[in-house]
């Protein structure tokens, strides 16, 4: 579980893993402190090497929102965002979460594998409809952003 003083070192993974939108470094020290049962760290002799930020929805109280995944260099191809996001859900905030949801651009490979990875390993309906859109949302400076839901999900099935 991070604590604040994890905030700069969250901002300079983020920084560090194109193509992230860097949050300012006081809404990272926000999740770290106000947030920290939706967020973990994931650390490699000292260092963190992965960050996964999220947070319970008001609108949709059955849903845990995966904010942000980061995994630097070192942590990548071992399962790490999967083993984080594992993590997040076994925790007692996230309990009684049915559905995992999060926001993707259409061209990030990355997040797009790894989110239809665990709704196979977790053998849950993957679904994706656009979200906000780049020209009415972000007035053109920036991709659409397309709304993933993966769910109902199973407790037991995730490891």
């Amino acid at each position: 579980m991070p604590n604040a003083a994890d905030g700069p070192a969250v901002t300079a993974l983020i920084e560090a893993c194109p193509p992230l939108d860097r949050n300012s470094r006081y809404c990272n020290l926000l999740q770290c402190e106000h947030f920290a049962d939706h967020c973990v760290i994931a650390e490699k002799a000292g260092r963190i090497v992965g960050w996964v930020s999220g947070y319970r929805p008001p609108s949709d109280p059955g849903a845990f929102f995966v904010w942000q995944v980061a995994v630097a260099t070192e942590g990548r191809g071992r399962k790490l965002a999967s083993r984080m996001i594992a993590t997040l859900l076994a925790r007692p905030a996230q309990g009684d979460a049915t559905h995992l949801i999060t926001t993707v651009t259409g061209d990030n490979e990355a997040s797009w594998a790894l989110f239809r990875g665990l709704a196979r390993d977790w053998d849950a309906s993957f679904e994706r409809s656009a979200l906000f859109e780049r020209d009415t949302h972000f007035i053109g400076a920036h991709a659409t952003e397309y709304l993933v839901r993966i769910g109902p999900i199973d407790h037991a099935k995730i490891h």
